[in-house]
């Protein structure tokens, strides 16, 4: 094309590029996405918006220029929709009995292109492809938004409110949707369209007040920050987790542990996190006084007292003051500890995620010591009870006494 690549890379000013401009726009009215246009023209993605939308030509000026009107230019060449003259030929083509691959090459089309608009656009009816009609349902079905299935349906929309009030993620909920209605098509939707009705301002599918429900708490979504810096090293010596056996790794022997605490209002309470990797079974720690080492220690040592001796291979934390006396805790419990590398919480994931959730129990800016050890018990009971897609949508309860009856079957052959 003319404007692949541009042969003046030099700045020209807000009322040169006027070529550039016009290409840009009889691209965009073809079906081109703004940065594939971009590309083509060999601009800037920020020039074609603004092109798109207008700019203020002075920052301090609050209102913006009107939009630059775009050119009358009839559509042609290949747009990323199809055309009705190309309709036109599919259905000629379709009578002859030409094959899916020969129609596409002649249109210079993916074969998946024509497959697909012969099996949406023909008559519901007798299955005859109509070049007029397929355009008039094409055109129907572009314009945005569409109405969702969940504003639609109210028996889809009660299923999910209910178990977002149950603290479920979305992503469980979808797939709970596809077992307990295998064979209704109405009843299935995708995660993002229960994201979709939480957060999109003005949609309506689902109260705003679930957004409280979803394991973050917000009610609009947030770009992830960079992970805080750890705690320094301590004085006595630790075992890497580069160090860690292998069999840690791939997860499938059991009896490995990730663990960290969540820490309350102003620091001044925490809450012991042992996640196991393989089940991802989840324990909690109760420090109703403070996280001081010796604590952590004792606390550590009384939880691992009640896993048998296959379930004990190894804990692997972050370097956080509260571990300062591991050595003595891998002595007492006769479990090696292993540490991960500074600022690298991905090393410790299943732990990271379990802290996720945990927040939706213990809000952030809480203070932690006013529960007590059975509550932390019923939180970990909900937790183990909920399925897991990384489980196949088993629960963590589930797959833990699997392996203990396995174990005792083996004991007692």
């Amino acid at each position: 094309m003319e404007f692949e690549i541009r042969k003046i890379r030099s700045p020209q000013g807000r009322r040169k590029l006027t070529r550039e401009r016009e290409e840009y726009f009889r691209l965009m009215d073809q079906g081109f996405s703004s940065m594939e246009a971009c590309r083509i023209v060999g601009i800037n993605y920020r020039t074609g918006k603004r092109w798109r939308n207008g700019s203020a030509p002075n920052k301090a000026k609050k209102k913006g220029a009107p939009p630059v009107r775009r050119p009358a230019v009839p559509p042609s060449g290949v747009s990323r929709y199809l055309r009705e003259d190309e309709r036109i030929h599919i259905a000629d083509r379709v009578r002859e009995k030409a094959s899916i691959r020969e129609i596409a090459r002649e249109l210079g089309r993916a074969p998946s292109t024509i497959s697909r608009e012969i099996r949406r656009n023909r008559h519901p009816t007798n299955g005859q492809y109509r070049p007029h009609a397929a355009q008039a349902r094409a055109d129907a079905r572009r314009p945005r938004p569409k109405p969702s299935k969940i504003g639609q349906n109210p028996e889809l929309r009660a299923y999910i409110q209910e178990h977002l009030h149950k603290r479920w993620s979305p992503e469980q909920i979808v797939q709970s949707l596809r077992r307990s209605f295998p064979e209704r098509a109405e009843m299935h939707v995708c995660h993002e369209t229960i994201y979709q009705a939480l957060y999109v301002q003005g949609c309506g599918e689902l109260r705003r007040e679930l957004a409280k429900a979803l394991r973050t708490g917000r009610a609009m979504r947030k770009p992830r920050r960079l992970a805080q810096q750890r705690q320094p090293r301590y004085s006595a010596p630790m075992v890497m987790i580069s160090e860690r056996p292998a069999e840690a790794d791939d997860r499938a022997v059991p009896g490995h542990w990730e663990g960290d605490c969540i820490v309350g209002k102003n620091g001044s309470s925490a809450i012991g996190t042992l996640v196991e990797r393989t089940t991802r079974y989840v324990m909690l720690v109760h420090l109703p006084i403070d996280r001081s080492a010796k604590r952590m220690r004792d606390a550590l040592v009384e939880i691992m007292a009640i896993l048998p001796a296959h379930l004990k291979r190894s804990l692997t934390w972050d370097q956080g003051s509260e571990m300062g006396r591991h050595h003595e805790f891998s002595v007492a419990a006769d479990m090696p500890v292993y540490f991960c590398d500074p600022a690298s919480p991905w090393q410790r994931g299943s732990n990271e995620n379990t802290n996720g959730l945990l927040r939706q129990y213990f809000p952030k800016g809480t203070d932690l010591s006013v529960h007590t050890g059975d509550q932390l018990d019923a939180v970990a009971a909900e937790l183990n009870s909920r399925p897991r897609k990384t489980l196949n949508w088993d629960t963590p309860a589930q797959r833990l006494s699997r392996l203990l009856a396995a174990a005792l079957e083996s004991e007692a052959s």
